[in-house]
């Protein structure tokens, strides 16, 4: 695919991984929709820096796991754009209790809303107004392997994997969906002292950068002959 000038929509596009994918957008040439759920400040911030970059920005709230909430926000870009055709969804959420026994109802529940159903329903909704498009679905490597901050995460990530490839079946030759599953990445998220820890069980010696993950959804994007794939961007861990 041929980025410049597509309407691509990135949900948590105002910080981290988020922000890295829709600059990296911008640098393509795309229109980018920045999704948001609380931070105006941050999402205006990327904005901004879409903007500077010379791409069509615009910023749209909603909560992925709202159905009614992502049905009005999906009618706004709409509206301002006449089209979607690429949806990177990258909204998550880490939760509360690392511990198997600590994590509650509530926990679960909460994760899994954001993290699985939210990457659902913003499908379900956007493949109404594309007619050949991309969907990229970020995973993680908890998903491959259980990972460190919960069953819930780990739970919400694995079905993010199934859902990449049950909706590549179903909406192939027009629409292509991937996946990439990356391990740690160095954003707000993560403690200097965790990033050093995770470092340490990294065979690169490193965590990884937003940017670098950013580059992986392009890649991807950019193929037209990868459908239900998931790319693991892991610096050679595969281990706890």
């Amino acid at each position: 695919m041929d980025l410049k000038g597509k309407v691509a929509l990135v949900t948590g596009g105002d910080r981290g991984i988020g922000r890295a994918i829709s600059l990296a957008l911008a640098d393509k040439g795309c229109k980018v929709v920045i999704n948001y759920r609380h931070n105006d400040e941050e999402a205006l911030k990327t904005k901004k820096l879409v903007e500077v970059k010379g791409a069509q920005a615009l910023v749209v709230q909603f909560n992925v796991a709202d159905r009614d909430e992502v049905r009005r926000g999906v009618a706004k870009i709409v509206e301002k754009f006449g089209k979607i055709d690429i949806l990177v969804n990258n909204a998550g959420i880490l939760g509360r209790g690392l511990r198997f026994e600590d994590v509650d109802d509530d926990d679960w529940d909460n994760v899994l809303s954001v993290n699985l159903k939210g990457a659902f329903i913003v499908s379900q909704e956007v493949v109404k107004h594309m007619n050949k498009g991309k969907i990229v679905n970020i995973a993680s490597i908890a998903g491959r392997n259980g990972g460190t901050v919960g069953v819930h995460y780990a739970a919400s990530k694995a079905g993010v994997i199934g859902l990449t490839f049950a909706m590549a079946d179903h909406l192939a030759p027009d629409i292509m969906v991937t996946g990439v599953a990356p391990g740690p990445v160095d954003t707000e998220l993560i403690t200097k002292e965790k990033k050093e820890q995770l470092s340490k069980l990294t065979p690169l010696g490193r965590i990884a950068t937003p940017e670098e993950i950013a580059h992986a959804v392009v890649f991807l994007l950019e193929n037209d002959y990868m459908t239900g794939t998931i790319v693991d961007i892991n610096g050679g861990r595969y281990k706890l």
